[in-house]
């Protein structure tokens, strides 16, 4: 990405440098519109209609992977893409292999042999003959790291993915990976309860210096930031109804993150969410956050986040929030 980010039009965007694109600074996380959150509200066609929108408003960046529903999200996103797959730069992953769909149970496989069939699946579920970035999903303990490397490179060279990256390893991993294949982008959560990536010697730190997108996921706290999340009563099959911190005595512990999250937007006349992602944007030039939604109204909410700047006060404050209680898995 450039040394910054600036407006083309009425949407803020954001330069990578490889592969050469501009795209939104907000990006769209797909993966709600098929799977994990409130699945019993799973709408196919305002789903592609979202992602209609998104194009339309310069949302860019959609984001997704072959574990989504099994396939389903990718499917989902060839629909919404055809006949508009160049306005979108478009992302997926490979690495990790449904088991059980209903109880989301998964194991990683980094195989090249794997990753090479992966691709090609998810190539045909999205109709395209290329994706612009293909994600390294999970490293695989049970393979060198360098062996997964070497296939998603091989992969470029053939010409299937323009870009290629790696989601939650550490500084170190992607240091020793971007000595054998450029890396473009590391995907790993960050958000104002979730600061693992930030430090000295953390993961963003090292994309910055290295020119690689740093691309948070969940970057609203899994809808908690927005404080539109108040109760624990998700259903059965929310992935938030067993996690640590959506139990009934951390949301309530936690809520007073949420309270100083809308101190700052209502000075600003924003929403909480709006200053979640005004947050990450903050954390340096190559930042691109990819909240999810389902719904035109946040998939505005969201876009307009990029034209929200956090005063120097507004961020010594964000950073001073309480730490979270409950782990993030």
């Amino acid at each position: 990405m450039t040394e910054h980010q600036h407006h083309r039009g009425t949407i803020r965007t954001t330069r990578l440098d490889v592969p050469p694109a501009e795209v939104g600074a907000v990006g769209l996380g797909c993966m709600g519109m098929s799977w994990i959150y409130r699945e019993q509200e799973r709408d196919d066609a305002a789903s592609i209609a979202v992602v209609h929108e998104a194009l339309d408003l310069g949302v860019t960046a959609l984001d997704t992977a072959d574990i989504y529903g099994d396939g389903h999200n990718e499917e989902l996103l060839g629909r919404a893409l055809a006949g508009r797959r160049d306005e979108a730069f478009l992302a997926t992953k490979g690495g990790l292999v449904v088991d059980d769909l209903a109880a989301r149970a998964l194991h990683r496989d980094g195989s090249p042999a794997h990753l090479r069939r992966a691709l090609d699946a998810s190539l045909a579920r999205l109709g395209t003959d290329r994706v612009d970035l293909y994600y390294l999903h999970r490293p695989d303990p049970a393979v060198p790291l360098a062996e997964s490397w070497g296939a998603l490179a091989e992969l470029v060279a053939a010409g299937k993915a323009r870009a290629v990256g790696l989601s939650e390893v550490s500084a170190e991993q992607a240091a020793e990976m971007h000595a054998i294949h450029p890396v473009a982008a590391v995907q790993s959560e960050l958000s104002l309860w979730t600061r693992d990536p930030l430090g000295a010697d953390g993961i963003l730190a090292w994309c910055t210096a290295n020119g690689a997108a740093f691309v948070p996921f969940a970057p609203l706290g899994r809808g908690f930031l927005t404080g539109t999340v108040a109760t624990a009563d998700f259903g059965d099959e929310d992935f938030r109804a067993h996690n640590p911190r959506f139990t009934a005595d951390a949301m309530a512990a936690n809520w007073r993150i949420v309270e100083r999250v809308r101190e700052v937007a209502d000075r600003h006349g924003a929403t909480a969410a709006q200053v979640a992602l005004a947050w990450t944007l903050a954390q340096g030039p190559r930042v691109l956050p990819i909240p999810g939604t389902k719904k035109s109204r946040y998939l505005r909410e969201n876009a307009a986040a990029a034209a929200l700047d956090l005063t120097p006060a507004d961020l010594a404050l964000l950073d001073d929030l309480p730490t979270a209680v409950g782990a993030r898995y």
